[in-house]
């Protein structure tokens, strides 16, 4: 007993030695990602049919392209960017209400953050996000993945959303979620309980960004068919049709009720939610 009592204070006393290294370790990251990647980052204030607003926008290219939260520039007026000091009139090049972002463009030169890869996320990965919280400075904040929803409260996101352990405040929608390396993985969208909030993983705002590139608009790709799940599965999916609507890609592929769905796309499916992600992906016109 004295044994295991001694063990367990050598452990106990070697994990007090670590944790002070560990959290500077941590600190110091998080100050780095921070110190390279706010200069990128800008206020957004504008008007709408309820008053003034405020949120949070980064760059991504060159030339003063811009992300940000539908909520924030979606269906706003004279808006604005506050960039090095100075604030500059931006104007809205697309909205999309299903993804919930938008994209802001500005005249003028401007660092872009790098584009991150949310599916090498995990849960308990750390992550930065930079916002201008209130009316205060632009401002890191430090939380982790917890989870990779699809739903919530009984709804479905259009695509699965990132979880994240992170209090947002007001004037933070729209700041970017950062993993460690400084790389973009989400956009921060919505307050969640428990001082948590949702992000859409960045491959879902760079494909609405592809199709603005191509068409000028999103082009949201759908199927026409709805979709339940089966008592088991068969070769791997629990994704079975019930109704095929008329005229609708669904119909003209020949599909047939009771048909269970194994891939859509690029993706294979094993349960009904994963249509939403595959669908979602898809642009409308493609083969």
């Amino acid at each position: 007993m004295l044994a295991k009592l001694a063990f367990l204070a050598a452990a106990a006393s070697l994990s007090a030695q670590q944790t002070p290294e560990s959290a500077t370790s941590l600190s110091r990251e998080v100050k780095d990602v921070f110190e390279r990647c706010a200069k990128a980052v800008v206020k957004i204030e504008a008007t709408d049919q309820h008053g003034e607003l405020s949120g949070t926008g980064f760059f991504v290219d060159p030339t003063g392209t811009l992300y940000t939260a539908y909520s924030v520039g979606g269906e706003a007026e004279n808006v604005t960017v506050e960039f090095k000091g100075k604030k500059y009139p931006a104007r809205q090049l697309m909205a999309d209400l299903r993804s919930g972002i938008a994209m802001l463009k500005v005249d003028l030169a401007s660092p872009a953050l790098p584009i991150g890869n949310s599916d090498q996320l995990e849960i308990a990965t750390p992550v930065v996000a930079i916002g201008y919280p209130l009316d205060l400075a632009e401002t890191p904040s430090f939380g982790m993945i917890a989870g990779f929803d699809r739903k919530c409260f009984g709804g479905y996101f259009p695509t699965k959303h990132l979880r994240v352990n992170l209090p947002p405040q007001r004037g933070e929608g729209g700041a970017p979620l950062l993993n460690l390396k400084g790389e973009v993985v989400g956009i921060l969208l919505y307050t969640f309980e428990n001082n948590s909030c949702y992000a859409l993983p960045i491959e879902a705002a760079e494909k609405i960004r592809s199709d603005f590139v191509r068409f000028g608009e999103p082009r949201h790709g759908w199927i026409g068919a709805n979709v339940a799940e089966a008592s088991a599965p068969v070769e791997g999916s629990r994704a079975v049709t019930k109704e095929i609507m008329k005229d609708t890609p669904a119909a003209e592929s020949g599909m047939k009720p009771g048909d269970v769905v194994l891939q859509i796309g690029r993706t294979k499916v094993h349960e009904p939610e994963d249509i939403l992600d595959a669908s979602f992906f898809l642009t409308a016109g493609d083969v």
